[in-house]
């Protein structure tokens, strides 16, 4: 029972963390058809962001108030985040809507700017963030097995993103605004709809999501410039598996990754669970292209 317990919260962790980081993607993806390969970046961002925030708190307050700093830290990760996400889209990406491989390759490009501009502001080295003293420890469920904190906040963290997301998405005129342009831009942009401001505010909506994934990202361990890249990738395959353009198939998406990979882990070798993940879901959109969800739209494109 310890060891069935165990290994369906560490599904949940490994989901929530890949939905948190993929939440960002799916939505710029979604909407603009952009492959964004700076996104990873855009995690980064709001990692070092977190790590600021907390030598400003270690540097000008007294030592009581150092666990707040992750609370302030959060929102400034959206913020700085997203504030880089409109600046990418303002100078880049909005010349490319239209040309994916050309997007791939120019993104790619920026993805290595800011590796290299966050190893001239931070070095090279790894740093370590170190956790609020309120999320040390965890909850004892029963003798011999105990749920962190850090992963029971992130899990909550990931709850109130999605529902969050979804009253915008599925409750607001710019969310009614977004989900019209996603299912047929031009029809849209016929009916008075400005497709250039939503597509501007929709990637830095995404960009600030990646920053709060990067902000959390720091509870599980240390960062650096090249933090992002071990994410991206499990990032698209969340995003593709899901189904391109349903928040509801990014989170059926991560789910099914975070659960499989935890169980084949389990049976096997983290490298080998890893492989057959992916040789799954290879096979699976063989099977179905769309991935599990599929956007209704009258666009023949």
């Amino acid at each position: 029972m310890e060891t069935f317990v165990l290994q369906v919260f560490n599904g949940l962790s490994v989901s929530s963390i890949l939905l948190l980081v993929a939440l960002g993607l799916a939505i710029t993806f979604g909407l603009m058809k952009v492959i964004n390969m700076a996104h990873g970046e855009l995690i980064m961002i709001g990692a070092y962001v977190a790590y600021v925030t907390q030598l400003w708190f270690a540097k000008y307050l007294d030592e009581k108030f150092l666990g707040l700093y992750f609370v302030i830290a959060l929102p400034l990760a959206f913020l700085v985040a997203g504030l880089f996400g409109l600046l990418l889209e303002f100078v880049l990406i909005r010349f490319l809507y239209g040309r994916p491989l050309d997007s791939l390759l120019a993104t790619w490009g920026a993805s290595l700017i800011l590796q290299q501009l966050a190893r001239n502001i931070f070095g090279a080295p790894n740093v370590d963030v170190i956790s609020p003293q309120w999320l040390n420890g965890g909850i004892m469920v029963m003798e011999g097995l105990q749920l962190p904190y850090k992963r029971l906040f992130i899990i909550c963290l990931v709850t109130i993103c999605i529902i969050g997301m979804y009253l915008y998405l599925y409750r607001s005129a710019s969310g009614r605004r977004i989900r019209a342009v996603m299912q047929n831009r031009e029809m849209a942009a016929c009916l008075g709809i400005n497709t250039r401001r939503v597509d501007a505010y929709t990637f830095a909506l995404g960009a600030g999501l990646a920053g709060v994934a990067g902000c959390a990202l720091t509870l599980l361990g240390s960062i650096g410039p090249s933090l992002g890249t071990y994410y991206i990738v499990d990032a698209f395959m969340v995003v593709v598996l899901g189904g391109v353009g349903k928040l509801v198939g990014t989170v059926l998406g991560a789910l099914s990754i975070g659960m499989l990979n935890t169980a084949l882990e389990f049976g096997t070798t983290a490298s080998l669970g890893k492989v057959l993940v992916f040789a799954l879901v290879i096979a699976f959109l063989q099977w179905k292209p769309s991935g599990l969800v599929t956007v209704r739209t009258r666009a023949l494109d």
